[in-house]
Order: structure tokens, then C-alpha cells, then sequence
């Protein structure tokens, strides 16, 4: 229920709205209430069926002093003008009465809508910005499908079983008191009896929106397993064609989108179960009414023009409290959803700024990781994946990192950037330990070009200008150029324009990995991350890109991630590391003098090539 409190607390900003529709609200009851009261009295004294009030009596919040006013004045103005002229003013103020009762239904659907959908709005955005904040180590242990179906099923699901029970949830309650009010002046035990015959259905009900909850939770996380199927085939769909593995990933496929399928059943069984269990029990409370109030009207402890008046109210009152029953049933459902979205918005971000963080926008002397240890499960303290680093990297200088997979090497420079946060010791920025600085300018410092290209269903000019600011269109040329990209760029129909498809889907590797090079040309950073930049291409790609990084690295300082150890010849240091610790460190010359584990990498990549 918490989680349903919050989904509510986002109407906060749209608040005036909210007041006017309550206000619309109450506005189109009472006039809903008017057309009833109106009508029902002055036919039965039109046509006899009540003796008209010949003495008017003190008017008071009493229904029998209020129906004698009433018929008091229907009285006097039939004796006064005739039964036509009452007929033709009641049938006008009725047709007034209806225009107002619809005029104000719509204006409180009319203010509704911004508090429906600026409120999933403005969930939408924290749940996205949640994504885009919380550190990479969070997303180790999470299926990509799931989070999609968090970030668009989920939050449909709060639209439409939260968020659309909004005028519901206002109007029908509302509709409910009011109407009870009436009914509680009529008759104090009939209202009592009727509500003692509905307590049955009220305690099913909660066991069944308890029951319906669960499974709503079971049929979203499912949804999520669904959603990462489909994801994973489409992403993989050339090794299931490859492997002649079609009718594996089918079965695979219908055996949990059946799982699902059970599950969504069992909700909807439970949730059209509410409507008919209502009206069953109300039907029951209102013959029980009948019957009781027929017998105060033989022993005249009540006017049978109160008892007709009393069923048609608790008949009004059988579809708004239907309808509140509904929503009920889908707040249960729209909890569950509520629940797995605030399992992100309040997950722990392990990344977090220091209050009064200092700027650092330049670099002027050196990176120096200083007994550097890291793991990714704190918990299991006998796996390492960094142990006791020390390593001083100097302004200007180009550092390449080697060894056999696994490491560590990507792991060490994912911490300059604060993807993650070392467990053990410290690493610092011109004398000033990272975790002192803001975050954005530590990232500003630096410039990344990975094994693993990214980029977005996007044009190449917004590809390489990708998060920047006042950028010109001859700064992308220019950048492109460096990067070696300019060339097949113009050859390209569009140009710079060209819209690359989904991940460069459009392009080769080696073009791909060269847009990418002049995004952080582009960038212009101080600090360059080259993480086996060049391990995927083929050999002529391989030549243009190593070019474009060679353009890239002049003047700055490099950690380069090598993988293929001919292009890290003229690196300043090379750092062996493996299982997590640094075991040789020198110039190329003089690790192949000490025959240790990168000259038997060398020969082991000469023999191999």
C-alpha cells in the first residue's frame, strides 16, 4: 500500500488541477442527486400517488421536513397554474439539471487528464534517470528484458490500473458518502441493515485483491522473462539460425510465454469476479431493505414516498460503489507494478557524489592508483579482481595494460571514471582522491573508445557530437577527419546525416569503431581509455583505425588496453597484470629482456599470426 501512497504523492505539482476535480466532482453529484429528488415527488403529486402539504412546515435537515417543503410548493404552484405548467417547468429544470450534471462530468474528466498523464510523466522520467545514475555494477545482476518491462508494461500497468482509477477513486467514493448521507436521513436502520448484509462481500473481497496482488506481481516479473527471451533472439538471432536452433528457442519460447499466459488468467478471474459479487450482494441488501421498510410503512413508522425514495437512492448507489469495488481490484494489480518500479527508483546508488565536491576541470600533473583493491561482491572477501595496485601515470605519457583475459586490466581503468568504486585504497587526480570530485568533471577529464562499440540509432553527426554542446558542423568534419571517418562519411548518400540503424547496424566494424574514435576527438579530453580499440577488426580496418588512434593519443595521456601487443611498441610503460595484480612493468625492450610473461605473449601472438 506504501508503494500505491507514493504513485499518489506525484499529483502534488498538478494539485490545482486535482481541486478542480473534486470540485466538478461534487458539482456533478449534486446534480445527479437534484434530478432524482426532483422528479420522483413531483410526479407522485402530479398523479395523486402523495396528498399534497397544505400547511408549509419549518424547513429543517430532515427528509420528511424536506419532501413536505417540496410538496408543499409543487402543491400550491399546481393549484395556482395547473398541472401542465408544473409538468413544463419541471421537464426544463430536469433538462437543465442534465445539461449541468454532464457539463460537470466532463470538466472533471477535462482536469483529470494532465494529473493521468503528467503523473506517469513525471514517474517515467525518475524511473529513467534512476537507469541513467545507477552505477554499472547494478545492472550485473539484472536482465535487460526485466528492466524494459519495468521502464514500459510497469508503468502502462500504473497508467491504467492506478492512475485511470483516479476519477473513480475521487468521484465514486464521493458519490457513495453523499448518497449514503441521504439515505442515513431517511432511515438510520435501514442503512445499518443494508451495510451489515454487504460485510460478507467486503471481507471476500480483500482476500481476493491479496490473492489478486500476488499473482499481478508473479505476471509482470514474468512479462519481464518474456521480454528478455525476445531480446535475446532478436540480438542472437544469427547463431539460432546458424545452429539450426529455431525450434529450440520456440519451445523455449512458448514454455514461458505460457507460464505467463496461466498467470494473466488467474488475474482476470479474480479481478471480473468483483463486479457480479457486488451487485449479487447488493440486490440481497436491497430486497432485505424492501422488506423491512415495507413493514414500517404498514406499522406508518415510515411514508412509503420515503421507502420509494430510499431503493431508488440505494439503486444509485449500487454503480459507484461497483465501480469503486473495480478500481480496488486495480490498484491491487497496479501495487504489484508500483512495487518493481520503486525497486529501482530506490536502489542503492553505491556511486555517490560527496557533498561540496571540488570542480576539477583541468589536468596538469598526474593519476596515481594507490593500493588499489577491488571486488565486485564485498561479501565474498576471498575474490579479488584488483589487488594492491600502485600505479603512477604521468601527464603526457601513453601506458598500455597486458595480460591474459580476465585479469583485470578493464576493470582497473573502469574505476578512473567511477564506474565503480575501488573496495580497498585510493586513486587520485593531480594529489586529489576522485572520490573528492564532482563526478561529471572527473568524466569531462576523460575520453573512452572501447572494444565494444556504441553507438545509436541515430545520424553520424549526432553520433559524434553525442552529448555535447555547441557544436558546429565543421567541428564533426574535423573531428572526423583525425578519426580517419571523413572519407566513407561523404561517400555515404547523406553524409553526416546518414542515420546509422540500430547499434551502426548500417556500417562495417572498422567505420563504426572510427566514428567512435572522433566522438572523443571531438570531445577533446585530456585523458584517453583505449580498451582493445582495435581487437575486432580485420586488417585493413585495423590499419585506418590504428591511425585515427594514433591521430587521438598525440598529446595526451593514453591508458591503452592492448590486445594485439605489435601497436603498443612505443608505449611509454607497459603494465603485465594478471589475476589482478601487476607482475611486470617496463619498456617493450626491456620486458623482452626479462623473458617473463610478456615476452611469452609476444611470441605466443608472433607464432599464433
Amino acid at each position: 500500500m506504501k508503494d500505491l501512497l507514493r504513485v499518489f504523492k506525484y499529483i502534488k505539482p498538478y494539485k490545482s488541477y486535482a481541486l478542480l476535480n473534486i470540485m466538478f466532482n461534487i458539482l456533478f453529484i449534486l446534480f445527479s442527486f437534484l434530478n432524482i429528488s426532483l422528479l420522483l415527488p413531483t410526479l407522485n403529486v402530479l398523479f395523486g400517488l402523495s396528498k399534497p402539504v397544505s400547511h408549509q412546515s419549518k424547513l429543517s435537515l430532515n427528509s420528511q421536513s424536506i419532501l413536505d417543503n417540496f410538496n408543499y410548493y409543487i402543491g400550491k404552484l399546481t393549484h395556482d397554474y395547473g398541472a401542465f405548467y408544473v409538468l413544463i417547468v419541471v421537464a426544463l429544470l430536469f433538462i437543465l439539471f442534465s445539461f449541468l450534471n454532464n457539463l460537470f462530468k466532463y470538466l472533471g474528466m477535462y482536469f483529470l487528464a494532465p494529473i493521468r498523464n503528467g503523473m506517469v510523466k513525471d514517474l517515467r522520467n525518475d524511473m529513467y534517470n534512476k537507469l541513467l545514475i545507477l552505477p554499472i555494477s547494478f545492472y550485473a545482476d539484472q536482465k535487460k528484458g526485466d528492466l524494459m518491462s519495468r521502464t514500459t508494461s510497469d508503468i502502462n500497468e500504473i497508467e491504467w490500473s492506478v492512475v485511470s482509477t483516479l476519477q473513480m477513486v475521487i468521484k465514486d467514493p464521493l458519490n457513495v458518502i453523499f448518497f449514503l448521507i441521504v439515505l442515513l436521513s431517511i432511515s438510520p436502520k435501514l442503512v445499518v441493515l443494508s451495510l451489515i448484509t454487504l460485510l460478507p462481500a467486503g471481507f471476500l473481497i480483500g482476500k481476493i485483491g491479496k490473492s489478486l496482488k500476488r499473482n499481478s506481481e508473479k505476471g509482470q516479473r514474468q512479462l519481464g522473462v518474456v521480454i528478455a527471451t525476445t531480446e535475446e533472439s532478436i540480438t542472437g538471432l544469427r547463431i539460432i539460425k546458424a545452429f539450426n536452433a529455431i525450434d529450440y528457442a520456440l519451445d523455449k519460447f512458448k514454455k514461458i510465454n505460457r507460464i505467463y499466459t496461466k498467470l494473466m488468467t488467474k488475474v482476470y478471474w479474480r479481478k471480473e469476479l468483483a463486479a457480479p459479487l457486488t451487485e449479487t450482494m447488493a440486490i440481497i441488501g436491497l430486497l432485505i431493505v424492501i422488506w423491512f421498510g415495507g413493514n414500517m410503512v404498514l406499522k406508518n413508522s415510515l411514508s412509503a414516498e420515503l421507502l420509494i425514495f430510499f431503493v431508488v437512492i440505494f439503486g444509485r448507489m449500487i454503480p459507484p460503489a461497483q465501480s469503486f469495488i473495480t478500481s480496488f481490484y486495480n490498484l491491487q494489480r497496479g501495487a504489484a507494478a508500483a512495487q518493481r518500479i520503486f525497486e529501482i527508483i530506490d536502489a542503492e546508488e553505491k556511486i555517490e557524489e560527496k557533498e561540496n565536491a571540488i570542480e576539477k576541470k583541468s589536468f596538469t600533473q598526474n593519476i596515481e592508483y594507490r593500493n588499489v583493491s577491488f571486488q565486485y561482491n564485498e561479501e565474498q572477501t576471498n575474490v579479488k579482481v584488483l589487488d594492491t595496485i600502485n600505479l603512477t601515470i604521468a601527464k603526457g605519457k601513453m601506458i598500455a595494460l597486458v595480460g591474459p583475459s580476465g585479469g583485470g586490466k578493464s576493470t582497473l581503468v573502469d574505476l578512473l571514471p567511477r564506474f565503480y568504486d575501488c573496495t580497498e585504497g585510493e586513486i587520485l587526480i593531480d594529489g586529489i582522491p576522485i572520490k573528492d570530485l564532482v563526478i561529471s568533471d572527473i568524466r569531462d577529464l576523460i575520453g573512452i573508445v572501447s572494444q565494444e562499440t556504441i553507438l545509436f540509432n541515430d545520424t553520424i553527426m549526432n553520433n559524434i557530437a553525442f552529448g555535447m554542446k555547441n557544436i558546429s558542423e565543421a567541428d564533426v568534419i574535423a573531428a572526423a577527419k583525425v578519426a580517419n571517418a571523413h572519407d566513407f562519411i561523404t561517400a555515404l548518400e547523406n553524409g553526416y546525416h546518414t542515420n546509422i540503424g540500430d547499434r551502426g547496424a548500417n556500417l562495417s566494424g572498422g567505420q563504426r569503431q572510427r566514428i567512435s574514435i572522433a566522438r572523443a576527438v571531438l570531445k577533446n579530453p585530456p585523458i584517453m581509455i583505449l580498451d582493445e580499440a582495435t581487437s575486432a577488426l580485420d586488417t585493413e580496418s585495423e590499419r585506418y583505425v590504428q591511425e585515427a588512434l594514433t591521430n587521438l593519443m598525440k598529446n595526451r595521456t593514453s591508458v591503452v588496453i592492448a590486445h594485439r601487443l605489435s601497436t603498443i611498441n612505443n608505449a611509454d610503460e607497459i603494465v603485465v597484470i594478471e589475476n589482478g595484480k601487476i607482475i611486470e612493468r617496463g619498456t617493450h625492450l626491456s620486458l623482452i629482456e626479462n623473458d617473463g610473461l610478456y615476452n611469452r605473449l609476444i611470441k605466443l601472438q608472433s607464432f599464433t599470426e
